[in-house]
């Protein structure tokens, strides 16, 4: 069996809520050793943001795991940490800032035990600044990055997208610098410290919105199921629901006006060119729904794929996990739980041709690696009975 790419690596995931174990779960399904290192004293079924230990989304976050309990706060525990990274490669925290440098295990201490560790962290607003201390939860991001001001109808008022966005973004964005980091540490031997935050995350996800204020002045407004630059994208009523076409640009534009049956989309000259069709964006929508309603949702969505023309259905989350094509891709996995049986998870969204990610283990429960990682570090049976008895794991 080919190994997994990053098998070489060892990950102490230190991390919590969603954020950071979303940019752990990244190392993990590629194969990386992970370590999550979960407070002893705190409840094995429970976690504030992702619901029951044995529930979906926990599942979902801390799969490819093994579980280590440990009491940093013990002089036994920090020893028993620092050991774990004189020989790891990454180690991944979400704490607030000043945490980490109160539990004596920021970058600083463990590049001191470790000069080759990368060390990875995800705060709320940055690692510095006068919001530094702050708590920072996805939706406060969201608000205060702009995304919910762009979000919504037109009038509606701030409205918060469907998924913790900022959340997920923060993660993927220090996962590739965790990576970026192990590349550079090739060529120089030393590690450094990654940090992202959910504000940082959440501006950099709003990419071409951020340039059309910067740049050219524009406050961006709300634009609905409308692309806010390019006409006609959006939401079609149909008779039987709604589909979305993007049908912006000259050719995409002829090719939709003639699908639909609608020359007449050609020679109007409110719509003659992009410029006259974002000016009259409304009447154009209207008009083009006027066919769409016509026919069903399927026989759209076909006929326009055929003429070349970008248009495909709006599910719900169980039609979009039966349709056909996510199906083929093989995109709801299973894996076996020891205890709850053969739950389905969504699997990592990249493909490797020779050395693809895999969908090794379910989460662990917790502190089911403890025993064996701390033999695998050299403690002794009378020694691990000791920790257990004095409560550092």
């Amino acid at each position: 069996m080919t190994s997994l790419p990053m098998s070489r690596f060892k990950v102490l995931d230190l991390t919590r809520a969603r954020a950071g174990p979303t940019a752990v779960r990244q190392l993990a399904d590629m194969g990386a050793q992970v370590i999550k290192i979960e407070d002893p004293g705190e409840s094995d079924s429970r976690s504030v943001t992702a619901g029951e230990r044995h529930g979906f989304d926990f599942q979902n976050l801390h799969r490819n795991k093994d579980s280590l309990t440990l009491n940093l706060k013990k002089p036994e525990g920090h020893e028993v940490f620092m050991k774990l990274v004189a020989e790891a490669d990454v180690v991944i925290e979400n704490y607030r800032p000043g945490v980490k440098d109160r539990l004596g295990i920021n970058y600083e201490d463990c590049k001191a035990v470790n000069p080759r560790i990368v060390y990875g962290s995800i705060s709320g607003f940055g690692q510095s600044g006068p919001y530094r201390d702050r708590p920072g939860v996805d939706q406060i991001a969201q608000g205060m990055g702009g995304l919910m001001s762009v979000t919504g109808l037109p009038g509606q008022g701030p409205v918060r997208v469907g998924i913790p966005i900022a959340d997920l973004s923060a993660g993927m964005y220090l996962a590739i610098g965790v990576l970026t980091a192990l590349l550079e540490r090739e060529i120089s031997g030393e590690g450094q410290w990654v940090h992202t935050s959910l504000l940082e995350a959440q501006l950099a996800m709003l990419d071409f919105q951020v340039p059309r204020w910067t740049m050219a002045g524009e406050v961006p407004p709300q634009a609905g199921n409308n692309h806010p630059t390019s006409v006609p994208t959006g939401v079609f009523e149909t008779s039987d629901g709604h589909i979305n076409i993007a049908a912006s640009g000259g050719t995409m534009y002829e090719r939709m006006s003639n699908c639909l049956g609608a020359p007449e989309l050609l020679t109007d000259e409110r719509f003659k060119d992009n410029k006259a069709r974002q000016q009259h964006r409304e009447e154009l929508n209207e008009a083009i729904a006027t066919y769409t309603r016509h026919n069903t949702s399927a026989h759209w969505v076909a006929a326009m794929n055929e003429a070349g023309v970008p248009c495909g259905p709006i599910y719900s989350i169980d039609q979009a996990c039966a349709d056909e094509q996510v199906q083929h891709l093989g995109f709801v996995v299973p894996v076996e739980h020891p205890q709850i049986g053969s739950i389905d998870i969504a699997r990592h969204a990249t493909n490797l041709s020779r050395t693809p990610h895999q969908m090794r283990n379910a989460t662990p429960e917790q502190g089911e690696h403890t025993d064996t990682i701390l033999a695998d570090l050299g403690y002794s049976a009378e020694q691990i009975a000791d920790l257990h008895a004095k409560r550092v794991v």
